[in-house]
This record gives structure tokens, sequence and C-alpha cells, in this order.
């Protein structure tokens, strides 16, 4: 169940992890279908056979799949009220740490680090910690912004 924060409170908020996404399953398909959407068909990604002799042992998730996931697991895991529209602004810091293999849950942590006025709308730089069930490391750490415009 997504917090709920309306946009006036939303500074409040700033310095503080607001909750975690339900945990999801990675798997060969979603990756296949990634690859087709994307054109991004490098073998370690979707030939199982070749890649059980990579470093990996397995095809792995592309990165950008996993960051494309980011998006859907925020919305699971915040709602801000009062608000028009919401404009992925982009991002200040992008790293892919652990590799995510088709059968890993994974899982979205998000913090709100900074909040403030923006043309007329606000502006929120936010960090998501996508984990591995089991895993030591993240999969991946993006710190995003997004601008969200009043109702």
């Amino acid at each position: 169940m997504a917090t709920v924060i309306a946009l006036a409170d939303l500074p409040r908020y700033a310095g503080t992890e607001v909750g975690t996404s339900p945990w999801l399953e990675m798997d060969q398909e979603r990756i296949d279908r990634f690859a087709k959407a994307t054109e991004d068909y490098q073998w370690i990604h979707i030939d199982a056979e070749r890649a059980r002799s990579s470093p990996f042992g397995s095809t792995i998730a592309h990165g950008f799949l996993t960051l494309s996931l980011i998006s859907s697991f925020t919305s699971e895991i915040l709602k801000v009220e009062g608000v028009a529209r919401t404009i992925n602004y982009g991002a200040n810091r992008l790293r892919f740490l652990t590799p995510v293999r088709p059968g890993d849950r994974i899982r979205s942590r998000l913090e709100i680090l900074r909040v403030e006025d923006f043309k007329g709308g606000v502006k929120v730089e936010n960090r998501s910690t996508v984990e591995i069930d089991g895993a030591e490391r993240p999969a991946c750490i993006v710190e995003g912004i997004a601008v969200h415009y009043p109702a």
C-alpha cells in the first residue's frame, strides 16, 4: 500500500525513507520482451546456453530494464496528492552494482533527498535502491528527479 503525502507536505519528508515496494520476480520472458522493445539483443541477456559459460552463470537482465521498473516501484511506494501531472526530469547519479538474474526477486527502497519549488511545480530529488532478495549489494541505485505540478 502506497504512502500518501500531500504535495504541500513533501518538504517535511526531505531526508527520509518513504518505504519499500513489494517484491517482483524477474523472469526470462520479461528480459526477452525488453530486448525486443529496445532492440538490445546482446547474448548475455537472451542466450541462456551461451550465458551459462559467462562469469554470471546465466542470462542477466538489462541494467536499463531494472532501471525502467523504478517508475512502477515508486508508484507502489508513494502517492502524491494534489498533483495534476508529474514529469520525469532526469537523474543525477546512476550505478548498476549487481546483475539481476532470471528468478531473482527485486524491490525498490525510496528515499526523498531534497524538495524545492521549481518553475510552478515542486522538484523532488529521490534515491531509489533496487534490492535483490538475498544479495548483499543492490542491483541499482539511482538519484532521480521528478517535478510535480499542482492540480
